[in-house]
């Protein structure tokens, strides 16, 4: 499947810098075992956007093997400044990505340490007002911080892509709270990027209210990537769902779910 124009938007689409897609779950194309496992993974996942790393893929010479060839026919490719650590080197590699033909949309990383993965924030806002400048379309990974994200969105920012957890760790939502703050403030799709281990994590992150949810190391590191992909599908489509139901309050005390009016006594 492949994005639709605005005339002819499927269902509760999900909407993205002026394009529309059916699923709302954009996953990554590292760490799979092998090439072959990837595609079908993707392929059980139903996304329609797959992220690419600009500087670990082999965009130029076409002779050789290359990530590229084993995408599903008509996704969307998100090139990805990861493994950048200072505004300078995602700027590059973003600007590659562009030369080579990929896109002009970037999901945005620019990492503080190699340890803990976060986003260096101020050198993050620095690359997207420069990316931005230059006619980009920027997604840009950060902290879950209402004030970043704002100043980020204000930068020019497509979307804003608040971490469940560190990259990789597979821990799940880590504070809903910040991220329904940055749902209440945002004017652009919010994304959860990074830290989804299991379809629950997926599902949570949904019922939450973002509109979509990006994940890599949660599918290619499960001990079954293809079942784990479509179990992904199926968690992001729950939340969604759960999340336009509308859940019922909380309450302290349990509620009769029988009238008691009117009961034989």
């Amino acid at each position: 499947m492949t994005a639709q124009t605005e005339t002819l938007a499927p269902p509760d689409a999900l909407s993205l810098a002026g394009r529309l897609f059916r699923s709302r779950l954009i996953v990554g194309t590292g760490k799979y075992a092998t090439f072959p496992l990837m595609r079908e993974a993707l392929e059980a996942s139903g996304c329609e956007i797959v992220t690419v790393a600009v500087r670990r893929v082999n965009l130029t010479d076409r002779s050789k093997e290359s990530l590229l060839d084993f995408l599903p026919p008509g996704v969307t490719v998100l090139p990805n400044t990861a493994g950048c650590f200072t505004a300078e080197e995602a700027v590059r590699a973003a600007r590659l990505g562009r030369e080579v033909g990929l896109s002009e949309w970037v999901k945005l990383e620019v990492l503080s340490d190699p340890e803990t993965l976060l986003p260096d924030n101020e050198e993050l806002l620095c690359a997207t007002r420069t990316l931005v400048s230059e006619g980009f379309t920027v997604f840009p990974y950060t902290s879950d911080d209402p004030v970043v994200c704002r100043k980020l969105e204000e930068a020019g920012a497509a979307a804003v892509m608040p971490l469940g957890a560190p990259i990789g760790s597979g821990l799940g939502i880590q504070n809903p709270n910040n991220i329904a703050m940055i749902l209440d403030r945002a004017k652009v799709p919010v994304i959860v990027d990074a830290g989804v281990g299991t379809a629950s994590d997926a599902c949570i992150a949904m019922e939450l209210g973002v509109a979509a949810v990006l994940m890599n190391t949660g599918i290619a590191s499960a001990r079954d990537p293809v079942r784990m992909a479509a179990a992904m599908r199926d968690g992001v489509a729950a939340g969604r769902a759960a999340c336009l139901a509308g859940r019922i309050p909380r309450r302290r005390y349990g509620s009769p779910s029988s009238p008691t009016e009117g009961v034989v006594k």
